[in-house]
């Protein structure tokens, strides 16, 4: 199996000119001077660091592509033709009681005070990355309809061109975050939330006094990482003076817009874009406890931790961490991710797969539990994006895990939705879609659906929304024929008895059945 697919790819815009590629270091076979490109060597060559970045910057999301040895392909649903688990009390199982349609996809998180959501997805961290800004009206109010939490993600503040900062140093005024929070407000119905994610600037800003104090905002998230990179958030600017205005507020800016030669280079037009860097958060137990508190005094009634693909020391601090701290939420994000920007290479090649970190993390919830400490409500997050996909990682990770964050697919449908709408406009749908109708009544399977509910505020409904809507109706009703077969009638009912492994490599790292020991036992009491 060939895991590596070095110096090129689609997301960097470059391939290979050999048929032949040698599987270890991605190079053509037969390197020929002269050669008008355009691998990854032959692109870095004159344009550098440019080609460490999925691009173009602000059109795309980027997914690491690399063939992990397990995944999650390596498990299948188990259904059954008897009996039937989490049936409302009085229901007797039946042909007439234990229909698909009546299944609850509803679940909860939350130590205390929970939340709750009609469909147990939500989206990834929706930050200062442009693909996030410029369709957040059609992500945040797509999650607001569908009943289901949105993260606003790190840097929103920090990057907006309109902050103004008080004589502390601290956040006074962040239009872009109040349009943020406001715009999911506006359709929001008591499932799900909007909360908002800190990384070290944001907690250097104040973030979290702003968005307490302003938006009455009841929930943060604390960031240790993420899937898709090993080091802080990024993004890329155009302009010189927006490069040297990001480096006055704190943020690392390469190259260094400060510099003469560079300065020099952006004129002549070599240079024709910087990167904004995050700084690396550094974890202590003692500090952790400190800042929970600190954000507990600022009157959040919910704290959440997303944390990323890192080896099995930190994830097993932060799971201890989150219990004793009675955290609200655990998010952990395994490797690859998808992204709005991260470095490709480090993309493919860094942090504990999905698959891995998902069985370390039952391993260790296992271990705290037994220790009479209570787990946290834990959600996975790394690559999902279908209802089995749903359906396994709950399962995998039952009783402890209880949502899925989606990244790229939850932001998919709000883009294909935006383009929708662009098309009609122009008159230029394409032959996928006028083939159901020109119009958004006709187009959309949901849009009658939502006219009844919302009459006049359809208008306040952009079809990105729509789009993410029926994208999260599909994944309901797909969840709930598969739990349906598996007859599990709510989502407390799914255990790991509902899955099994088609290897036995997926079945040692998992700790899943391998597909020919599954139910033997109850098989040879039938058979004896």
């Amino acid at each position: 199996m060939n895991l590596q697919q070095p110096n090129a790819n689609d997301v960097t815009q470059t391939a290979n000119r050999s048929r032949d590629v040698v599987p270890g270091s991605g190079l053509c076979t037969r390197c020929i001077d002269g050669c008008r490109g355009n691998c990854e060597v032959f692109k870095a060559t004159f344009r550098g660091r440019e080609v460490i970045y999925p691009g173009p910057f602000g059109e795309i999301t980027a997914g690491g592509d690399k063939n992990y040895p397990v995944d999650y392909s390596h498990l299948n649903i188990a259904g059954y033709a008897m009996g039937a688990k989490g049936l409302p009390a009085g229901v007797e199982a039946g042909p007439d009681t234990c229909t698909f349609p009546d299944v609850n996809t509803e679940t909860e998180y939350g130590w205390n005070v929970k939340v709750k959501m009609k469909v147990p997805i939500f989206t990834g961290a929706l930050g200062s990355t442009e693909i996030a800004r410029k369709n957040w009206e059609h992500f945040s109010i797509g999650a607001a309809i569908s009943g289901v939490t949105l993260v606003c993600g790190e840097n929103v503040c920090g990057i907006d061109p309109a902050l103004e900062l008080d004589a502390h140093g601290k956040v006074a005024k962040a239009p872009d975050m109040d349009r943020r929070i406001e715009t999911y407000k506006k359709l929001h119905e008591g499932y799900g939330e909007i909360l908002v994610q800190m990384n070290v600037e944001d907690t250097r800003l104040g973030v979290a006094e702003y968005v307490r104090k302003k938006h009455n905002l009841q929930t943060i998230e604390l960031k240790w990482g993420q899937g898709a990179k090993c080091i802080g958030g990024e993004i890329k600017v155009k302009s010189l003076e927006r490069a040297l205005e990001l480096k006055k507020r704190g943020y690392i800016v390469t190259p260094d817009p400060t510099l003469k030669a560079i300065q020099t280079a952006y004129k002549v037009g070599a240079i024709r874009e910087f990167e904004r860097h995050s700084r690396l958060g550094f974890v202590t137990e003692e500090a952790f406890f400190a800042e929970v508190k600190r954000l507990r005094d600022l009157g959040f009634k919910r704290i959440t931790l997303k944390t990323g693909a890192y080896p099995m020391r930190e994830l097993a601090m932060a799971i201890k961490y989150s219990s004793q701290a009675k955290i609200d939420l655990l998010t952990i994000d395994g490797a690859p991710g998808g992204t709005g920007m991260s470095p490709w290479r480090m993309m493919e090649e860094w942090g504990i797969p999905t698959f891995y970190l998902q069985a370390l993390t039952y391993e260790i919830c296992e271990k705290v539990s037994k220790k009479g400490m209570r787990v946290p409500d834990i959600a996975i997050a790394g690559g999902f994006s279908s209802e089995d996909h749903i359906f396994k990682v709950l399962a995998m990770g039952a009783p402890y895990v209880k949502a899925v964050c989606m990244g790229r697919a939850l932001m998919i449908p709000g883009m294909v939705g935006k383009n929708i709408g662009h098309w009609i406009e122009s008159k230029d749908l394409p032959s996928t879609v006028s083939r159901y109708g020109k119009m958004p009544e006709e187009i959309f399977v949901c849009y009658k659906e939502l006219e009844e509910k919302y009459g006049d505020r359809m208008k306040e409904i952009p079809l990105g929304a729509i789009g993410i809507y029926s994208f999260s109706q599909k994944l309901k009703v797909g969840l709930q024929q598969l739990m349906a077969g598996t007859r599990n009638f709510k989502l407390p009912a799914i255990s790991r008895k509902d899955i099994i492994s088609l290897t036995e490599e997926a079945a040692k790292v998992s700790g899943i059945p391998y597909v020919m020991d599954a139910y033997r036992e109850e098989a040879e009491k039938i058979l004896g």
